[in-house]
């Protein structure tokens, strides 16, 4: 089944020289420690924190509306520090959610309203189902689904995540189009 194209108010969003394509209503704290990589969607809504440390996020990515990333704190014994965040490629990060993790890897699926707490560390390949609250320092492994609250593995994905996730994120990037104006 062929996906329905998503239609965008062209002046809502900015198109770079790299195909990402932000929303004008996102806040973006500290851009010029925010990297994206190509051919990534920001939608409205979105905070990313690149006021705190670097985030650089892959190719192919897909932040959806209300999102919130922020790179992962550490308590030390003089205070606490922020380290930087790297987010892989063809991850789609879902409505709402938020994101503290220590690292995403790539052809990760993040569901709806999801929380993912400091210094968690999501291995490629893996997915994390809507609503679902991860503890701090929790590790997802590859090929596998968390989902609850507090995340738990629920059961394995196929083999086949790796090709599932670029063919949604590619089709993705592709169906959101600007709206023509008449």
């Amino acid at each position: 089944m062929e996906d329905m194209d998503m239609f965008y108010d062209s002046s809502e969003y900015i198109e770079t020289a790299s195909g990402n394509k932000v929303s004008r209503s996102c806040v973006l704290c500290g851009s010029k420690n925010i990297v994206l990589n190509g051919k990534t969607i920001v939608q409205t809504g979105c905070i990313i924190r690149g006021d705190l440390a670097n985030i650089n996020i892959g190719r192919q990515c897909i932040i959806e509306a209300g999102s919130v990333i922020t790179p992962p704190f550490r308590k030390l014994s003089h205070g606490g520090a922020f380290y930087p965040l790297q987010i892989g490629d063809n991850v789609i990060i879902g409505e709402g959610s938020i994101i503290n993790a220590s690292s995403v890897g790539s052809f990760v699926q993040i569901g709806k309203n999801c929380v993912i707490s400091r210094s968690c560390i999501l291995k490629d390949c893996c997915r994390i189902e809507d609503n679902t609250i991860l503890p701090p320092e929790t590790v997802v492994p590859p090929f596998s689904v968390f989902s609850g609250s507090p995340g738990m593995m629920s059961r394995d994905l196929l083999e086949s995540t790796q090709d599932m996730m670029v063919e949604a994120t590619r089709s993705y990037y592709q169906h959101f189009k600007p709206l023509k104006k008449s």
